[in-house]
C-alpha cells in the first residue's frame, strides 16, 4: 500500500490559495495601511481648500439665488449649486458639485471646499469597510483561506529549516511580539 503524500497535497493548497488570493491579501494591505493612518491623512478622499477674499458680499436678510450664483463666479465656482442656507447672520453656506463654499459676510472671505474621491484607495477602503452580505462571505472565506494558508505554511519545509526547529522559533517570535503588543497596548501608561 501507498504511503499518503499529504506534503505534497499541502504545498499545493498553499501553493493554489496563495495565488488565487494574491489580489485580496495586497488590497486588504493596502487599505489597511491607510486606514492604520487614518489620523494622518484622509484615506478616501483628497480634500482641498482655497480661502478668497471678496469684494462685495450680500446682506443674508434677502439673498436671492441670482447673488449666490454671482458670489460662485467670483469665487471661479462655475459648477450649478444644490442649494444654499445661512446657519447665522454672518454666514452663508453653498453647496455645489463635489464641495461647498461658506461666506463669512462680516470678514467678506469665501472658503471653497472640494472633495475628490482618492483613486483606488477610496474602492480599498470601501471594501476594507466591508460593503455587503456577499462580501461579508467572500471575506469569510478569504479569512479563513489566511488560516489555512498560515497552518499549511508551517509543513512546507522538512528538517532543520521547517517546523521542527528555525519554524518553531520564528512561529514562536511572531506570536510572542503580538502578547507583548496586547499587553503594551492595554497596560501601557498613558
Amino acid at each position: 500500500m501507498k504511503k499518503f503524500k499529504w506534503r505534497k497535497y499541502n504545498r499545493a493548497i498553499h501553493r493554489d490559495l496563495g495565488y488565487f488570493f494574491v489580489g485580496m491579501s495586497l488590497v486588504y494591505a493596502l487599505s489597511g495601511i491607510a486606514l492604520n493612518h487614518i489620523n494622518d491623512w484622509n484615506p478616501s478622499f483628497i480634500i482641498t481648500n482655497k480661502i478668497i477674499t471678496l469684494n462685495e458680499v450680500p446682506s443674508t436678510d434677502n439673498i436671492q439665488d441670482s447673488d449666490i450664483g454671482e458670489l460662485l463666479e467670483y469665487c471661479g465656482e462655475n459648477d450649478r449649486f444644490k442649494k444654499f442656507y445661512i446657519p447665522s447672520d454672518s454666514l452663508i453656506k453653498i453647496f455645489i458639485e463635489q464641495g461647498n463654499v461658506t461666506i463669512n459676510t462680516k470678514t467678506k472671505q469665501a472658503t471653497i471646499e472640494k472633495i475628490q474621491r482618492r483613486p483606488l484607495f477610496h474602492a480599498f477602503n470601501y471594501l476594507h469597510y466591508n460593503p455587503g452580505k456577499i462580501w461579508t462571505f467572500f471575506s469569510d472565506f478569504y479569512a479563513a483561506s489566511l488560516i489555512i494558508l498560515a497552518i499549511s505554511g508551517l509543513f512546507i519545509l522538512q528538517g532543520k529549516n521547517g517546523i521542527k526547529w528555525r519554524g518553531t522559533i520564528l512561529a514562536g517570535l511572531g506570536i510572542a511580539i503580538i502578547i507583548v503588543l496586547l499587553f503594551l497596548s492595554h497596560y501601557s501608561f498613558k
